[in-house]
């Protein structure tokens, strides 16, 4: 199903990462830095002359461009930017049986000290956080790709508001992957939290996001192995 329709997009090739959030491009022979929206490492997916989609971008900002997508065998989505947008067309299409009877109450919601991405109203409220998967070995996708302390904060957040709360966590998988895991090698404390929090009954869901480098469509659900 159809997600989310890209304006125009512009082709370019990556040259190098300067920091966390800015990169270099080479665009038509010129060299441009360009927003990179995604803190993850990304480390097999930025490599020197990989071809990426980038998008323009009006307005006063640092850069004029937005990294939109990567090409390794297949268009990966590495702006996460557009997670929420693509999370909030799961759930208004009801493409996830868990929460198809849930209807969208608040976006950025405010729990604690935390903003969790979207709360849900039903009977029983629900918390729902997003988180977007970029890597995948062997067929498996697993997140994070770096330590996260504000993800592993997140699910801890969760598993305080079960007393009042349903929850849930919905991981969106960027990649052609057959299962989905939480990433035990690089970041043993989110992964164990998340386990912690599957054990307990906070709903664990994968969806896979397929993007054919103009459009984003809903590709189904993966298997979970916490």
């Amino acid at each position: 199903m159809l997600l989310y329709k890209f304006g125009k997009l512009i082709a370019a090739n990556f040259i190098r990462r300067i920091n966390k959030f800015l990169i270099e491009v080479d665009l038509d022979g010129e060299i441009v830095e360009c927003h990179l929206h995604d803190p993850g490492r990304l480390k097999e997916i930025l490599k020197e002359g990989r071809k990426l989609l980038i998008i323009k971008k009006d307005g006063k900002r640092k850069t004029r461009y937005d990294a939109i997508a990567a090409f390794l065998n297949e268009w990966i989505v590495i702006h996460s930017g557009y997670h929420s947008l693509f999370a909030e067309k799961i759930l208004r299409n009801k493409l996830v049986k868990e929460l198809k009877n849930y209807k969208i109450e608040r976006k950025e919601y405010k729990f604690a000290n935390s903003r969790i991405d979207f709360l849900l109203k039903n009977d029983k409220k629900c918390l729902l956080e997003v988180k977007g998967c970029t890597f995948e070995k062997d067929g498996i996708a697993f997140f994070p790709d770096a330590p996260t302390d504000r993800g592993r904060k997140h699910v801890l957040k969760l598993i305080e508001a079960m007393d009042d709360y349903n929850v849930a966590i919905l991981f969106l998988i960027m990649r052609e992957a057959n299962l989905f895991s939480p990433n035990w090698q690089i970041d043993k404390k989110f992964s164990n939290a998340l386990k912690i929090a599957y054990e307990m009954g906070v709903k664990i869901i994968a969806c896979r996001i397929k993007f054919n480098g103009r459009d984003v469509y809903y590709g189904g659900r993966i298997p979970i192995k916490i």
